[in-house]
């Protein structure tokens, strides 16, 4: 993989995450009790060997940059290739940029790298996958693209989507982006595999016609010029571009079948370390079904839930079908299901919280209750 860098683009829009990501970017969202979003597609390059890799932001990224610091966990603190935080540059642009116009900032980044194949991702689909197998497959091929994709339908998964079809020969032919009525039921997972020099040239063409888009304005006016590959994906896929996707997901990790595949099967997941005590559960303590992190105390009921590390549940709070992140304190005889907590929030005794399975409720950051 001396050859292959790693493009990680967060500048995808999403439908609706509420506060999740008002003062992040959707690679930064807390997930899983101590993950980030990015850290999926992050340590799936990794594993597969790859040392240079460069996320491409927008706004909002010093959440992502305290996150990912210098990319020790990752090994990707190197003196050479390593992890490359690429920020907007400054200057005059269009007011709504496209991920097109954005990439297209930094071609000085892709000209210098010493890689000659890129592979290409956004950190919205959370699965655990062998790059290098795709790799293997793309050159078999002597494909000029390969996207990864999942089939399964538009049905399966929450929020917008890119569908493909496919020939016989897993050439593309077609690719919908999100279409009233689908004719296909493969969905792109937004991953692509490509010579660097062949996307810096689509990139540059775009921008010069002034065209914005990756998927419609790149890949769409190319298929019969480029011989463009779908790589099936058969694992686990957890597509998040709404609250309800995220939340649904979220909820999935509670299925230890899920849990493994994601976490263990492929390769490691990596995430910042940040050492905690063991969870402390009193005797008035009752978990069921949950995933906690470290430095919790537990002196109520948690049921299907996920709690991040620093939380305290008071005696007689109930907390089920819930998402807790970090350093949140819950009172005592607190009611919540379906409610999603972001970072630092405290509820004082007694408060009932409830939300829906298909619209949980969200309370901000550093919130007062």
């Amino acid at each position: 993989m001396n050859r292959v860098m790693g493009i990680i683009n967060l500048t995808e829009p999403v439908d609706n995450m509420q506060y999740l990501t008002e003062h992040r970017p959707l690679g930064a969202v807390p997930f899983g009790g101590r993950y980030r979003l990015i850290d999926f597609t992050l340590s799936n390059m990794v594993n597969a060997g790859i040392r240079n890799v460069g996320i491409f932001v927008q706004d909002h990224y010093r959440a992502l940059m305290d996150h990912l610091g210098t990319g020790k966990e990752w090994d990707l603190d190197r003196l050479r290739d390593g992890l490359f935080i690429l920020p907007p540059d400054g200057r005059h642009h269009s007011l709504n940029p496209g991920d097109v116009e954005l990439l297209h900032r930094h071609l000085d980044y892709l000209e210098k790298s010493r890689q000659d194949t890129v592979i290409m991702t956004w950190a919205s689909m959370i699965c655990n996958i062998d790059l290098g197998n795709v790799l293997a497959y793309h050159r078999e091929k002597e494909a000029d693209i390969t996207i990864i994709y999942k089939a399964g339908g538009p049905g399966t998964y929450e929020g917008r989507c890119t569908l493909l079809d496919l020939a016989s020969d897993q050439r593309v032919t077609g690719i919908e982006v999100n279409p009233i009525i689908p004719r296909s039921r493969n969905i792109s997972m937004q991953m692509y595999v490509m010579d660097k020099v062949l996307l810096m040239e689509m990139l540059d063409q775009s921008v010069s016609r002034g065209e914005t888009d990756w998927v419609k304005d790149c890949l769409n006016r190319n298929l019969t010029r480029l011989q463009i590959y779908g790589y099936p994906f058969k694992g686990y896929l957890g597509k998040i571009t709404s609250l309800k996707s995220y939340y649904q997901t979220t909820m999935e990790l509670l299925q230890p079948a899920i849990s493994r595949e994601l976490f263990f099967q492929a390769g490691l997941i990596y995430t910042k370390v940040k050492n905690e005590a063991p969870t402390k559960y009193t005797d008035s303590a009752n978990v069921s079904t949950s995933l906690i992190a470290n430095g919790c105390v537990i002196e109520g009921t948690v049921e299907n839930s996920v709690l991040f590390r620093g939380i305290k549940v008071g005696k007689g709070a109930y907390i089920k079908d819930s998402v807790i992140m970090q350093k949140s304190v819950i009172g005592e005889n607190c009611h919540f299901e379906h409610v999603i907590l972001d970072k630092d929030v405290l509820v004082s005794a007694g408060k009932h919280l409830m939300g829906a399975p298909d619209y949980p409720l969200v309370i901000r950051k550093k919130t007062i209750l």
